[in-house]
C-alpha cells in the first residue's frame, strides 16, 4: 500500500472543494487488491449480506464488515479522515452548521456510540454483468461524517467493462450535473457523502450529492467502500 501520508493531501482539499471528489493512483497494488476480492468468501469477515435486488438499491450484493476489522482496512480508515477532519469542518463553517468533527476516529465513534449507532459501515461490494448501484447517500443514523472513500479492486476494460462511478450534484433551481469517472485498479477516489459547499454571489450555499454505479456489461466488478461513521 502506498504511504497515505505522503499523498498529496494539498491538492486533494482543493479538488474536494472545488469538485466534491479527489482520485488518488495506485494507493493499493494488485497483490493486495486480488486478497480483498478473495476475502469476499470468508463470512466470518461480515456482519451482514445485501441483495441489492430485494431493497430495489440496483442490481449485485455487498457484505458489511464486522468489527475488529482486517488490519489494512483499519489502518486506511484510520489515517484518511485525519486529513478530512478539517476539510469537513471547514464545509461546516461555510455553510454556517454548527457541527464540529473531532480530529481522531475514536471520538467521531464516540459520538456515533452516543447515539445507538455501534455496527461498522465498512462493505465490499460485488457485481456481475447487469449489475448497477442506483443513485444514493450512505448516512446510516444520525451522526454522519459528509466524506467517504472507495477503493477499485479490479481493471477497467480487463475484468470488467462498463461498471462506471458516477457522481450527481443536485443544485438548487438548476439542473443536475453528472460526473463519471472510470478509476483504475488499486485507485482511492474520496468524495461527498451527502452536500458540500459552493460559494455563490451571496456566499456558500449548499448541493446534494448523490452517487451510483452505472451498469456493468460484462465481467466482475469489486469495490472496498470506507465510510467513517458507523450505523445505528
Amino acid at each position: 500500500m502506498t504511504n497515505i501520508q505522503t499523498l498529496d493531501w494539498e491538492d486533494a482539499t482543493v479538488r474536494l472543494n472545488e469538485y466534491g471528489y479527489t482520485l488518488f493512483p495506485g494507493v493499493l497494488d494488485a497483490v493486495e487488491c486480488h486478497r480483498l476480492i478473495d476475502s469476499y468468501k470468508d463470512e466470518k469477515l461480515y456482519r451482514k449480506t445485501i441483495t441489492m435486488e430485494r431493497y430495489r438499491f440496483g442490481k449485485g450484493e455487498y457484505k458489511y464488515f464486522t468489527y475488529p476489522l482486517p488490519a489494512l482496512i483499519q489502518s486506511i480508515r484510520e489515517t484518511v479522515y485525519p486529513r478530512l477532519a478539517p476539510i469537513a469542518n471547514s464545509w461546516m463553517k461555510a455553510l454556517n452548521d454548527a457541527r464540529v468533527f473531532p480530529s481522531d476516529l475514536t471520538d467521531l465513534h464516540q459520538q456515533c456510540r452516543a447515539h445507538g449507532q455501534d455496527k461498522p459501515t465498512v462493505l465490499i461490494l460485488q457485481y456481475g454483468a447487469g449489475g448497477h448501484n442506483t443513485l444514493h447517500q450512505d448516512l446510516y443514523g444520525e451522526v454522519f461524517f459528509p466524506m467517504q472513500l472507495v477503493l477499485f479492486l479490479d481493471q477497467p476494460g480487463k475484468d470488467y467493462t462498463g461498471g462506471e462511478f458516477v457522481l450527481v450534484q443536485q443544485t438548487p433551481r438548476a439542473q443536475s450535473k453528472a460526473m463519471v469517472l472510470t478509476p483504475q485498479q488499486g485507485d482511492m477516489l474520496i468524495f461527498t457523502t451527502n452536500f458540500r459547499p459552493v460559494k455563490g454571489s451571496r456566499g456558500y450555499y449548499r448541493v446534494n450529492m448523490k452517487h451510483g454505479v452505472s451498469p456493468v456489461h460484462e465481467g466482475s466488478r469489486h469495490t472496498l467502500g470506507i465510510i467513517f461513521h458507523d450505523a445505528s
